[in-house]
């Protein structure tokens, strides 16, 4: 099931998700919460964050979620190692200079 968002919910995700309930659903909320975590310098899961998600996640949906989040965080640093702008690329295209060079 897909639901689209509204200018509310992006801004309610993109800002402080303390204050982000009830515009957003409370599984919502930390499934960015853990994608803050995994995103971050030092990616820890606490013993006390993971009880918080399986108040909202089954253990599988933990790992699905958690392997989304990898695989388009790594996506992420790959790109940006390699100085790639995806909507101004295009195969064959010399590689773009690494950002400071």
């Amino acid at each position: 099931m897909s639901t689209s968002l509204d200018d509310e919910m992006v801004a309610a995700a993109l800002g402080d998700l303390d204050a982000a309930e009830p515009t957003l659903s409370a599984a919502t909320v930390m499934a960015l919460r853990l994608a803050d975590v995994l995103t971050g310098e030092r990616p820890i899961v606490s013993p006390d964050f993971q009880n918080q998600l399986r108040e909202h996640f089954t253990d599988d949906q933990i790992l699905e979620l958690g392997s989304a989040l990898a695989v388009a965080s790594g996506w992420q640093r790959f790109i940006e190692a390699f100085g790639i702008r995806p909507d101004h690329w295009t195969p064959g295209d010399e590689m773009p200079p690494r950002p400071g060079t």
